[in-house]
Formats: structure tokens, sequence, C-alpha cells
């Protein structure tokens, strides 16, 4: 994520249908009623349709949900091999706004295939859940002890509790990726599709890992995009990626030294950033941000928050970060304020965690923060530090419902991955390396989810694999486009 706004925003089977009332299976089987809805800004050609879901699967004569559901037929129907359910990320994206996005870039893939995207239930609580939910609990920081941690902890607790009370639609306490997988398999279903191919991203790899662990022999392919590997753990993730972020970060110094505009140009921009970063766990920097007031900078949040991975077009972003860091060593921190302040509100939000602490995001307790912390600072020593995400899951007032564990030994085709060797690449070759058979193509340049980017290379891959189950060698890297 590479802008202010980007960084604020991130089963049916047989048996279960058994245990569905009569009228719900009738009305799956029955299948959606689709119209064209070109006239609603879609591309020529799109079909939109609707289903209802449990809102809690394990009471399915309970109250419903719907989901908005759209497509775009095989444009060769005699050709037709089934239909490919895009997955989207977030959480709370939508994933017909990704279709809308990517249909001209997917024609290839849609010669053969109808491309399915849908509106999940975390998009509807998005849309839906009560203005109060968007209040921050507090403004996060790091706990450097268990008292501080307790606070942190309550004080989320009171503002999740809070929303929970406000929500009208039942959803607060059902977001968790298991649901949502189970209601993609209510789409396939519907679809009256045996097995179904996926293109997940990002978050979206969670459900896909729920989905294949709920119902692995209904997927005839899996494409991974820039994925999440919640399969691991959150924490795992993060510290596959922070080397990945030191090697970026040894690219930007390498730049400024080469780059008379950089700010920081004819010093070594690793140590200045080391000792601000120390300095204001010292001596937090006051700051004034516009749209979230007042705060104090601390080196946490110049690690969680400071650096973009992502140059930008003529390295705007990165001369930015240099500026920043110049101004900020002698008290000015306004080139961090806005994006500091308010990430650590938003990520304080319980509107915007209920859509995935039910996942496994948090912290069990401040010992599990503590030795994260020193693995972090271990492995990094320009970004380790505590994880805002899981800082903001703490306090969660409901049991893990979607649990980090291991996928099914057995059942799953080998899947597909793609990821910029720049970041998401180890998100996502971490997943598919725990899947036999699979391969994970590299992006060799900064950049996330390359499907929604319009990267050729990558989009050609995921249209043979889809199409044909033919995977490129292992090893296969993309060039920077």
């Amino acid at each position: 994520m590479t802008t202010t706004k980007q960084r604020l925003v991130i089963g049916v089977t047989v048996a279960t249908l058994a245990g569905m009332t009569p009228q719900a299976s009738a009305a799956l089987d029955a299948g959606p009623v689709w119209r064209d809805c070109a006239g609603q800004g879609m591309p020529a050609g799109m079909q939109c349709a609707a289903i209802e879901v449990p809102v809690n699967w394990a009471e399915p004569d309970g109250p419903k949900v719907g989901l908005d559901l759209a497509r775009l037929p095989a444009t060769e129907p005699a050709h037709r091999i089934g239909s490919v359910l895009g997955v989207p990320g977030g959480p709370g994206a939508d994933g017909i706004d990704d279709l809308k996005h990517a249909a001209t870039d997917l024609a290839e893939l849609g010669r053969r295939f109808d491309l399915v995207a849908y509106k999940p239930r975390t998009a509807v609580w998005r849309d839906r859940m009560p203005p109060s939910c968007m209040k921050s609990g507090t403004s996060l920081f790091e706990p450097r002890s268990r008292k501080q941690y307790k606070a942190l902890a309550a004080a989320m607790t009171r503002a999740l509790e809070a929303c929970r009370k406000a929500d009208r639609t039942g959803l607060f306490a059902h977001m968790d990726s298991l649901s949502v997988a189970r209601d993609m398999d209510a789409i396939r279903v519907a679809l009256g599709e045996e097995r179904l191919s996926f293109m997940a991203n990002s978050y979206g790899g969670v459900p896909a890992a729920a989905y294949a662990r709920l119902f692995p022999r209904r997927i005839r392919a899996m494409y991974l995009d820039g994925t999440i590997n919640q399969v691991d753990g959150w924490r795992d993730q993060t510290l596959r990626t922070l080397p990945v972020m030191e090697r970026v970060f040894t690219r930007f110094a390498a730049w400024c030294a080469d780059t008379p505009a950089c700010a920081l140009h004819g010093q070594d921009a690793g140590a200045v950033w080391r000792k601000l970063v120390r300095d204001a766990d010292r001596r937090p920097i006051p700051v004034t941000s516009s749209e979230f007031g007042k705060g104090e900078l601390t080196g946490w949040h110049l690690k969680s928050f400071g650096f973009f991975g992502d140059p930008g077009p003529g390295h705007a972003r990165w001369l930015a970060f240099a500026e920043a860091v110049d101004k900020a060593r002698s008290g000015d921190g306004s080139g961090f304020a806005d994006v500091a302040l308010g990430n650590a509100r938003i990520w304080a939000a319980p509107g915007a965690l209920a859509m995935s602490c039910a996942d496994d995001r948090g912290y069990s307790g401040y010992a599990q923060l503590r030795t994260f912390r020193r693995q972090a600072e271990k492995v990094s020593p320009n970004f380790g530090t505590a994880s805002f995400d899981a800082l903001g899951c703490t306090g969660w007032p409901l049991p893990v419902a979607n649990p980090s564990r291991p996928l099914p030994a057995r059942g799953l085709p080998p899947f597909l991955g793609a990821g910029s060797t720049w970041g998401d690449y180890a998100w996502t070759e971490s997943f598919t390396r725990m899947i036999p058979g699979s391969v994970t193509v590299g992006y060799d340049g900064p950049g996330h989810v390359m499907y929604l980017s319009g990267k050729k290379c990558p989009i050609r891959h995921a249209t043979a694999y889809l199409t044909d189950l033919r995977l490129p060698e292992p090893g296969t890297t993309c060039p920077a486009e």
C-alpha cells in the first residue's frame, strides 16, 4: 500500500446441505436470477444477480444476508470450461469492483470461463456498519510493559463491545473467513458447478485457505496473487516480509546516494533513519495533523508507517520520504503526521477490525508480543517492531473462529501463485509451498496484486494455468512492466 488512503484502507458440501432447510436448499438449487447490469457502470455484457446465505452458518434457519453477484459470461460458450470466482482482498473489498476494473485485462481468460465476482459479507458490513463502529477505541501505540498492554486491551475491548452492541446486522460476530468460505461454496452451488476455479488476491488468501480446508475437492484450480498466508500465522508472515523490506530499504539508500535531489544525499541514509527512530523512542516528536489533530510520533510510528517500498512515479515517494526524515530529525514531523496518526487510529476502529480479528490476527498476550518484537528487531534493524494490525486486535472479545492451522494433506490440486519480489511474493510463495506441485511466479518490481494492476506477464501465466492447468517452470520471474 502506498498512499495514506490506501494504507487506511487493508460451507456447502453435501453434508452441510443436508443440514439446511429444504427451502434454503431449493433456493440454491434453483440458481440465481441473472439480469443485464451494463447500465450500472458495468462492462458490456455483465450480468448481475444475488443470493442469500445465513448470517451464522451454524444457524441455517436464522437471519440471512444478501450477497450481490456479477458475471461476464464466456465469450466462446461452445468451448466453455466453467466459472472462475474472484476472491477479493481488504478485507472489505468488493469483488464486483475488482471485476469491473480487470475485465479488459482478463479478456483472454474470459473466452472460456464465466468470470464471476461477488460482494462478500465483509463488504456488506462495511456499507452497513453503525457509524459508531468507526470511532477508534484508542490511538495505537507499542506497549512496553504488561501494564500498558492490559490498558490497550481494555480500551479495545470496550470499543469492540460497543460496536457489537450497536450492530443490527448480526454480522459483527460472523465475518471470519470460514464463514466467507461457506458463502463461496454457496455461490458454487448456486452456479451449478461441481468444481470452481479461483483467483484470490491479498487478504482473499485467508478465505481461499479456509475454502481449501473445508472443500478441497471442490477446487479445480486456485490462482493466488499477493495473498496472505494465514495458515502459518500472521506473525510468521511479518517475519518473512521484514527481510524483504530491508532489501528494498537498501535499494532506497543506494538510490539516494546516487541522486542529488534526495534530501539525504551525501549521507548514510540508513544511519540517519535509525538514529531518528531511536531518538523518537526516547523523545517522541510532537505533530499536528489537519485531519487527525495533535499527537506524538515514536519510533514505533516511524517503523510501522514511515517508509514506502514502492518508490512511485519518478521516485516521488522516496523523495518525499527522504525530505520527511530530514525535517523530522530537526523536530518537524509533519511529513509523517497524517499517515502515522491516521493509521494509528484507523487500525483501532472496531468496525474495521471486526473483519479480521476472528481470523487469529491478534497477539495472545503480552508475552507473545514481546517475543515477536525481539524476533522482528533481530531480522530487521530498520523496521522490526510490534505489528500494528495485531495490536488492533488486542482485546478481541469473541473466540477466534478461524485459528491458523494446517491445510489438508490430500485432495488439493497444485496452485499457482504470483507476487512482487519487492514485497508480497514472500507471502504467496510460503502459501503455495505447502501444496505439492505448486509454483509461484515472481514479478521483479514493486506492486501488489498483479492481475488488478494489469501486469501482462503474470496474467498470461494465470490464464494458461486456469485454462489448461499448465504451470510455469519453478523459478519463473516476470520482468517489471
